[in-house]
């Protein structure tokens, strides 16, 4: 069978490129040296006559000169700043080039287009592999890289799929490497792409891996079968000629987030570059066509669709007629990126709808706020500045212009005056859109109710008509478009809704989010049992359920004062004092196995601060004063008149602010925050894995506030929301209401499902240690613990594939125990997944160097169960994991393989050997051909002799300690023979034919290896081994002096090539020493 290589893989890509109506290139052959050269030096990464040709062609009313500064300013960015010379390039591309130009005697301003985004199929796009880039000395070679206009504007890294070492996680770590090595190639790009052929994601420039994302359409109107491959879609989806474009162009944002020290007044400011996931491009693009089809001016919109709610047996927008000023709801599930969804919606609308105003609104104060925050961070995407309307009066005013403006209000603002139910229009215009933000909310109702007059003495002097909000909205803006975005799906009864908004436009369940990797799963467990609540509580929650229910509550005194009573029974002294140990035992057991932070919603701001004490009594050390230090602190405001212990826990808007950044930081000491209402929506801070909620909540509420806990985190497997009231009923209720709204997946999981998931992975690890009886490890003293921990390691290595099995399966378990912690049935087993993790850890250290720590270990939550007794500051190298000294000498030294021959655990002193054997012979292969290929096929048969139970454990060692010997006595040979290392690869491959040596003998064969060292020395140029003519003029001077030599006497071809290959093979070597 033959085997899939990389070079398959790329020229797949190739294919599908060239198919889209991309030109393929071959690096080599439009290299300075090249036959067709395209670029003077391996230094420049733009293609620069390409570009001139491209600016010119697009810039034809502007004079040659202006268009060579403009390609002059775009090869001029320079700083040593990455990140910023990537943002500067983007507004160059995306806003045109600024230049000066001389007209009728006066200075005016031009701007010069890099390329045609109107018509993206007017510009010239290129995909070329082996594109070789040498900076500060240092030669790289990515797989493929897309040109547009001669731009490298798309950097392709491929992995073989065949090779379960080239995996994604190595292509991410190549191209890291890449961006230290060649920083300039990534000044002008736009997207990276990774892919093992089979699998495939994209990101920025300073996407982390967790945040490389798949793209799962070809066209946008379904997903596509798993049976093609991911890079095939993503090919076709996302990097085609248009949608490559509209991406870059509208779909693109350097988000800004500030950072002020109180204490200083540093500001700092940090930049992530965004992409939209495929979710958000699609369902953006078909949010612009409903605008277009609402406000009903006839435009084509230049964007493919995206999965039809009528998928979901959901009403679609395309049903509804042209011009009625309903643009329709995207359904997008909380943690999906509904921000930035709608950065780039507004982005996008404001060019193709010639810069209409845009009226975003928020129900709250600090939803407006986070809102605006996400809008101001993304001010270049918008090309202006987001303002927020405090008032009516600054509302009108801001509306007074005749187009233009990015406004944030809350729906409060639309209130008419006392006594009025009529609200004044605020402006007729018809090119407004308002976004609202959560739409399904209540107050969007049109209809009118009759509420009960008081006077201040409390007596009912008559009555009077309110209306909803959506009735004084229409009152103000009564042209307007109206677009809802929300993160829960419309209830099947709310007729308010659809009235206003129109239909859905686009959905995107949980179970889409959860299975791309956009959220991760959310679990339940109910607390309820460790901290009762009376009867009579019990009792007092559902009927004030059932009351808030009904929405028509007129005695609002009745509501208050069972709201009172309910509050005093949760707030019981008693009560809270079991809460606060419950939730510090449980929170510290989760820490220790599951790095992040918690949040606890309480029923007020006086049981906040009670629980906030009870707390502090029991870990006086998490207190503090200071808003910058402390593990714990309340989030909320208050007045004056709550007296002084809850004020004291008041915070100003600025303060918020920074405890937001200190909660949202995973490395501050500040791991918990207590809240009633802030921060349940909109809040979003990845490492967040618990809620602990105290509070009676239900339906859209609840379902906003379990998602603060579902943010992508490293590998965060899962978040847990922790129920000390009984919300189990209302969880219940919202969960069904999700499901009857067509949305698939489970919003939650029940804590139960992760501990099953947990025992079956524990009887996994078991079952491969049947045959090994650990148990005595438990009672055990430290230094018999140590050698349990190599006789279990001893045991797994004689197991087939038995470390890879261990491995995966302890880490499968390691996630799903990390999730059931602090369940009893998980706290049961803790010692003993402990053990089961010191081992797999100690297997591990044979695969990596002492210093290295791979990508995956950095970006990980899960944390070992540390076994006390077992504590050391730094276990590295794979000596401490077979449990032996390491050799102050040569690890090929005599007295250290007699060491490894006498050790008492055969299978691990065979696993130091084949490792350590295995790296010197991999660094011998990379400069000696002959000699890295036969020590290699000697290991390797030695190895699979063992494996096919031809030899056993002590045999093999034998073999291998004989071809250490073997490797030493080469080493010998170099010196013996007075050859440098390079001298003495070409000596190997022309000793390697035996008619040579007998004929010729080793000082003639000695002379000819410096000869060829130095021919080769003088002839090799930059990127030679892949360029077909400089390799056949290579192969001509190599041939001439092997015949000037008499070599090989037998004239065997095959000596010849073997020479050529050294040659080859040591060629980038030679050209840099």
């Amino acid at each position: 069978m033959t085997q899939l290589t990389e070079s398959q893989i790329e020229s797949f890509a190739i294919q599908l490129f060239e198919h889209l109506g991309y030109k393929s290139l071959y690096g080599p052959d439009i290299a300075p040296d090249g036959p067709n050269p395209l670029r003077t030096s391996f230094e420049e990464v733009v293609l620069k006559e390409s570009l001139r040709k491209a600016v010119r062609r697009i810039n034809h009313e502007l004079s040659a000169a202006v268009c060579e500064d403009a390609v002059n300013e775009v090869l001029r960015i320079a700083s040593p700043d990455l990140l910023a010379n990537n943002e500067l390039f983007h507004r160059m591309l995306t806003e045109g080039v600024s230049v000066s130009v001389h007209r009728e005697g006066a200075e005016r301003g031009e701007l010069v287009w890099l390329v045609d985004f109107d018509n993206p199929l007017n510009n010239e796009f290129a995909v070329i592999n082996q594109y070789t880039i040498v900076e500060n000395g240092r030669n790289k070679r990515p797989d493929l890289i897309l040109f547009v206009n001669g731009l490298p504007l798309v950097v392709i890294e491929l992995k073989n799929a065949a090779d379960e070492n080239a995996t994604l996680q190595s292509a991410f770590r190549q191209v890291e490497t890449y961006k230290k090595a060649i920083p300039s190639l990534f000044t002008y790009n736009e997207l990276i792409v990774i892919s093992d052929g089979l699998e495939a994601r994209a990101g920025s420039l300073s996407a982390g891996f967790s945040r490389m994302m798949a793209w799962k359409s070809a066209d946008g109107k379904a997903e596509v079968s798993r049976l093609v491959s991911q890079l095939e879609v993503l090919i076709q989806g996302m990097l085609n000629r248009e949608t490559l474009m509209d991406l870059v162009r509208s779909f693109t944002v350097f988000e800004k987030t500030k950072t002020e020290d109180l204490k200083t007044k540093i500001t700092k400011i940090e930049t992530v570059k965004k992409v939209a996931a495929y979710h958000q491009y699609y369902a953006v693009n078909k949010a612009i066509e409903s605008t277009i089809r609402a406000t009903g001016i006839n435009k084509a919109c230049d964007g493919p669709m995206r999965e039809s709610p009528e998928n979901y047996g959901l009403k679609d927008v395309k049903s509804q007629p042209i011009g009625d000023r309903k643009a329709g709801v995207i359904w997008h599930t909380q943690g999906s990126g509904k921000s930035l969804s709608m950065v780039f919606y507004v982005g996008k609308v404001v060019r193709m709808l010639n810069n209409p105003t845009i009226v975003v609104i928020t129900d709250r104060n600090d939803l407006d706020d986070q809102l605006f925050g996400t809008f101001a961070d993304c001010k270049q995407l918008l090309r202006q500045k987001p303002v927020q309307a405090e008032d009516g009066e600054k509302l009108k005013g801001l509306l007074s212009v005749n187009s233009g403006g990015v406004i944030f209000t809350t729906i409060q603002k639309f209130q008419p005056e006392e006594g009025k139910n009529v609200y004044e229009t605020l402006t007729e215009r018809s090119n407004v859109i308002v976004i609202a933000d959560e739409a399904h909310r209540t107050q969007y109702g049109f209809k009118a109710k009759t509420v009960e007059v008081k006077n201040e003495a409390d007596e009912v002097i008559g009555s009077e008509i309110k209306y909803g909000f959506a009735k004084y909205l229409r009152d103000a803006l009564p042209n307007a478009t109206y677009l809802g975005f929300t993160g829960t799906p419309i209830e099947t009864a709310d007729i308010n809704t659809p009235a206003v908004f129109g239909h859905y436009i686009d959905v995107y369940d949980i179970a889409q989010a959860v299975e791309d990797g956009a959220t991760v799963r959310i679990f339940y467990e109910s607390r309820l049992a460790k901290v009762e609540l009376s009867e009579e509580g019990r009792k007092l929650i559902e009927s004030l359920d059932r009351e808030l229910e009904t929405e028509e509550m007129n005695d609002v005194q009745l509501a208050k004062a069972k709201w009172t009573q309910l509050e005093a029974l949760i707030g019981n002294p008693a009560r809270i004092k079991n809460i606060a140990r419950d939730i510090v035992t449980h929170f510290e057991q989760r820490q220790e196995v599951f790095e992040g932070k918690a949040m606890i919603v309480a029923m007020s701001r006086r049981i906040a601060v009670t629980l906030y004490n009870a707390i502090i009594d029991l870990r006086p050390q998490w207190h503090s004063d200071d808003l910058e230090k402390g593990v714990i602190k309340v989030v909320m405001t208050s007045a004056s008149s709550d007296g002084p212990d809850i004020s004291r826990h008041h915070t100003t808007k600025g303060q918020r602010r920074l405890l937001a950044e200190r909660m949202k930081d995973p490395d501050d000491e500040l791991k918990l925050v207590i809240v009633r209402d802030m921060w349940l929506t909109g809040f979003d801070a990845p490492c967040l894995h618990t809620l602990y909620i105290d509070k009676p909540m239900q339906g859209h509420n609840l379902m906003q506030a379990i998602a603060r806990v579902n943010r992508v985190y490293k590998d965060k497997p899962g978040g847990l929301v922790v129920d000390y009231l009984g919300i189990a009923s209302d969880l219940k209720k919202a969960l069904s209401f999700y499901s009857d709204s067509g949305g698939k997946g489970n919003p939650t999981e029940q804590q139960e499902q992760a501990v099953a998931l947990m025992e079956e992975k524990l009887e996994v690890v078991q079952q491969l240690l049947h045959g090994f009886d650990y148990r005595p490890y438990f009672t055990a003293d430290v230094s018999q613990k140590l050698s349990f921990i190599l006789q279990a390691e001893d045991f797994i290595l004689g197991l087939d594939e038995g470390k890879k099995r261990f491995v995966n399966e302890v880490n499968a378990l390691s996630k799903a125990f990390a999730i059931a912690i602090p369940h009893e049935r998980a706290m049961k087993v803790k010692e003993e997944v402990a053990f089961f993790q010191a081992v797999k850890a100690r297997l591990c250290k044979f695969d990596v160097s002492a210093s290295h720590k791979t990508d995956e270990e950095i970006e990980t939550t899960i944390r070992q169960v540390v076994d006390k007794a077992l504590v050391s500051e730094q276990v590295v190298d794979i000596f401490d994991a077979a449990g032996i000294k390491k050799p102050d000498i040569s690890i090929l030294s005599e007295e250290f393989l007699m060491e490894l021959k006498g050790m008492e655990h055969k299978n691990l002193a065979l696993e130091v050997l084949r490792k350590l054997l295995n790296d010197e012979i991999k660094t011998r292969m990379q400069h000696n051909l002959v000699q890295g290929k036969s020590l290699m096929e000697m290991l390797e048969a030695s190895i699979n002799k063992y494996h096919n139970k031809v030899i056993t454990a002590v045999e093999v060692i034998d073999e291998l300690i004989g071809l250490s010997k073997h490797i030493v006595a080469h080493d010998n040979a170099a010196k013996e023979l007075g050859l440098s290392e390079y001298e003495y690869a070409f000596y190997s491959a022309v000793a390697d034919n035996n008619s040579a040596m007998e004929l010729m003998g080793k000082d003639k064969l000695r002379e000819l290896a410096v000869v060829l060292t130095e021919t080769i020395r003088n002839n090799a140029s930059i990127d030679w081994e892949i360029k077909e003519n400089v390799r056949a003029k290579m192969r001509v001077s190599i041939k001439r002096l092997l015949r000037r030599y008499g070599y090989p006497p037998d004239m065997q071809m095959l000596a010849t090539e073997t020479v050529i290959k050294q040659a080859e093979m040591i060629s980038a070597e030679l050209i840099r020493k």
